[in-house]
């Protein structure tokens, strides 16, 4: 998923923060490989390591604690603030399994009044999404084909009105609480959509024009998702450098496409934010509906927030549905990548379950859905004991920089998490130091490598690696390791191997705690 291009190009701002999940790749240092025998000489080895003169601006925070014995091994600020990035998606891991269950399914679903005759549905036509994140990835492909082929089964072969796409599920903005405005377009921070499809995200492949002088060519898959343009890409000699610029603003649905592109270079791929998914999920489902032979007599339209559903589906009737995989199984692919609209639909989903539990007749004042979540998170920490105020956490992904959580913090919750009816399964959705995921290249032929099983987070200056490991005498670690405020010096190494030479560290620890 990371844009891939040879050539320079510019997201404005975006392509600076990559907290979704990738990070530079490293092994450990070489130091960190030797064992230690002592809970003594494990911390002045980590403090060897962590107060190197390149250290001397940034801030470290780590705590190491066994779950086998409950006892602390090894803390150095654990009880700062410090910016997590995506290991924050531990934090909705643990809520969303908390409350709704490893086993839940998001259901998506055809709405309309149950009045058919000869053959003919009077619309409006609903499609109604509940949050599923995975809708036209690999293993829900035929999604528009399912609900087609339930509406072509209940003798609908016309539909007489429109087809409305209703992501209006989740109420508030389509973006969580503290994103910065230059990432809404990236592919990183996607919109929120209770109504996702292909991820939402649109692939744009650039080409340059047959002869100098003439403009390139836009290319847009899914190709319900193209986009008004405006600019010009023009091709340029073949040896010249291309320089691709796309942007468009938050909350516009235009795309400026400008700068240059080499005569003769291979199309180049990019990633970008769809403006408005739940419309390109209409658009497919049209195709579906002709495609069973269901005529649409009207237009597709979306429905959003804060536009009100209400009197549209207050008599509607379910008349097709289709579910996600299992939440474990949408987590795990969201944890394994790091993808933030798998931790984000997850813990809207969570607000949802919240707000459904005390809705109270009467007025009330408007409190959007991602309030509730993070009113259901405070009752989790506390529950956990876990002071609030030491996981300050706004929204589901860690993509914003007001998120503020401690170490002590996040060990405490990973020992919450391994003593759970769930824990070996999540212990498998993480990230696998050397096997897969965000860690797939990362510490091989190490003591870490299959052993290491944690989350990653990294944007700009920020470093953190979250997770497990079992020590060289076998005892089970929970470690929080974050480094803020950080740059690496040119030449120096990368901050990958940084945070990994600690986690190397605890795996070649033969002492006991």
């Amino acid at each position: 998923m990371i844009p891939a291009p040879s050539l320079k190009y510019r997201h404005f701002a975006a392509g600076l923060l990559v907290c979704a999940c990738w990070f530079a790749l490293g092994s450990a240092t070489a130091s960190s490989s030797a064992s230690t025998a002592s809970a003594a000489g494990l911390a002045a080895d980590i403090d060897g390591q962590i107060s190197q003169p390149r250290f001397a601006a940034a801030n470290w925070g780590i705590a190491v604690v066994s779950l086998d014995s409950g006892r602390t091994l090894y803390t150095h600020h654990a009880d700062q603030l410090m910016q997590p990035a995506s290991t924050a998606k531990l934090f909705t891991a643990a809520l969303s399994l908390s409350t709704l269950g490893a086993d839940y399914r998001m259901p998506t679903r055809l709405l309309a009044n149950d009045d058919i005759h000869d053959g003919r549905l009077n619309g409006p036509l609903i499609l109604y999404g509940m949050g599923d994140p995975t809708l036209g990835t690999a293993t829900s492909t035929d999604w528009a084909d399912q609900l087609a082929n339930q509406l072509f089964q209940r003798g609908v072969r016309q539909v007489r009105g429109d087809l409305i796409a209703d992501d209006s599920y989740f109420t508030g903005p389509a973006f969580g609480s503290g994103w910065e405005a230059g990432d809404l377009q990236s592919w990183f921070a996607v919109p929120s959509s209770a109504l996702s499809v292909d991820e939402n995200i649109v692939d744009i492949t650039v080409s340059p024009g047959s002869a100098t002088g003439l403009p390139a060519s836009l290319t847009f898959d899914p190709v319900d998702a193209q986009m008004p343009q405006l600019g010009q890409l023009t091709t340029t000699l073949s040896r010249l450098p291309s320089d691709i610029n796309l942007y468009r603003a938050p909350g516009d649905s235009t795309l400026y496409a400008f700068g240059t592109v080499a005569a003769k270079t291979p199309p180049q791929h990019f990633k970008l934010a769809l403006p408005d998914p739940a419309l390109v999920a209409g658009s497919q489902l049209r195709q579906a509906l002709a495609d069973r032979g269901i005529h649409l007599t009207g237009q597709v339209h979306a429905l959003h927030w804060p536009q009100d559903d209400t009197a549209l589906v207050a008599r509607a009737d379910t008349l097709a549905e289709i579910q996600s995989p299992p939440l474990m199984d949408v987590l795990q692919r969201g944890l394994k990548r790091s993808q933030n609209l798998y931790l984000q639909n997850l813990f809207l989903s969570v607000g949802k379950h919240q707000q459904s539990m005390e809705a109270t007749p009467g007025i009330v004042p408007f409190a959007s859905t991602e309030q509730w979540s993070v009113k259901a998170l405070h009752q989790l920490l506390t529950q956990i004991g876990i002071p609030p105020s030491a996981g300050l956490i706004d929204e589901g992904t860690g993509l914003s920089r007001r998120d503020l959580v401690t170490p002590d913090a996040m060990v405490r919750l990973l020992a919450y998490l391994a003593a759970q009816p769930y824990a070996a399964q999540l212990h498998e959705a993480l990230p696998i130091a050397g096997i897969d995921g965000t860690l797939t290249g990362q510490m091989r032929h190490t003591a870490a490598e299959n052993n290491v099983h944690a989350k990653t987070g990294s944007m700009t200056y920020v470093h953190c690696l979250v997770g497990y490991v079992t020590s060289a005498a076998g005892e089970r670690l929970a470690f929080a390791i974050m480094l803020n405020n950080y740059e690496p010096p040119a030449n120096g190494p990368s901050v990958g191997s940084d945070v990994n030479a600690i986690a190397l560290l605890l795996a070649n620890f033969h002492g006991r705690s």
